[in-house]
């Protein structure tokens, strides 16, 4: 199973991606958690604690060079379109509580595209996780798409969405839904997250109409606060949290998205 969590920054998504992650992983599956958010509040909310260094893939200077026969920030270059990639996650992936991080890390980007040495290696790095591996993958996304193109989105299960209660986050999800569908998926699951009442389910069932709410997650304290007391985000949770995300979990799983 192949899951992308976006949303509008801020929303949450860190936060459902990881309590799928360390929920599947105390399914006993094999989970592999890629936080493609520049952002990169995967691990925080993992429980990884602070201490623990973790080298995001575009900082791997070297490995990129050897990799795609390159100089990284010299242009005019030649070098592999297709460079080896299937012993990246093993050789970089920090575990922890039963899940396998791997951190992409900012990519450059210029008016269509950095054809860099750092996001050729990259674009290749997620084609061959989404296509080519078989544990559970879970992708923490940015606020759109950008790591996705019209091949690796082949592999791509479902697309969960995460939204809060304010217009921005709808606007989001819907520019998320868009440009989805431009490139061929059409699988998604909407979740409502950071709900204080009837008042804000309503909101976002008005703004999202036609499109089913799959679930919605309460504010909640204890999340809020898990990564100031070194908790997953998880752990921060109550038992209403964690069914709510268990039944998510069935849903993705069978298929009903």
């Amino acid at each position: 199973m192949k899951i992308a969590v976006s949303g509008k920054g801020g929303v949450g998504k860190s936060t459902v991606a990881a309590s799928i992650a360390l929920i599947l992983a105390q399914r006993n599956m094999r989970v592999l958690a890629l936080d493609a958010d520049p952002d990169a509040n995967l691990a925080a909310a993992l429980g990884i604690p602070g201490t623990v260094k973790i080298t995001p893939v575009s900082a791997e200077i070297a490995l990129i060079e050897e990799r795609t026969g390159a100089k990284v920030d010299q242009y005019g270059q030649m070098f592999k379109l297709n460079p080896e990639v299937s012993d990246v996650a093993e050789k970089l992936a920090v575990k922890h509580s039963g899940v396998e991080l791997l951190v992409l890390g900012a990519v450059k980007r210029g008016g269509g595209g950095c054809a860099c040495p750092e996001n050729i290696f990259i674009k290749a790095l997620v084609n061959d996780l989404v296509l080519h591996k078989n544990e559970t993958l879970i992708m923490d996304m940015e606020a759109g798409i950008e790591h996705l193109g019209r091949a690796t989105v082949t592999g791509i299960d479902v697309m969960v969405i995460v939204v809060e209660p304010g217009q921005r986050a709808l606007d989001c999800a819907g520019t998320v839904i868009r440009m989805s569908g431009e490139i061929g998926l059409a699988k998604f699951v909407i979740v409502g997250n950071k709900i204080t009442g009837d008042g804000d389910i309503s909101f976002i069932k008005d703004g999202l109409a036609g499109m089913e709410i799959s679930a919605f997650l309460p504010y909640s304290e204890g999340v809020r606060n898990s990564d100031r007391n070194g908790i997953s985000a998880l752990d921060g949770m109550g038992a209403e949290h964690r069914a709510v995300i268990d039944n998510l979990i069935n849903i993705i799983w069978n298929g009903q998205a």
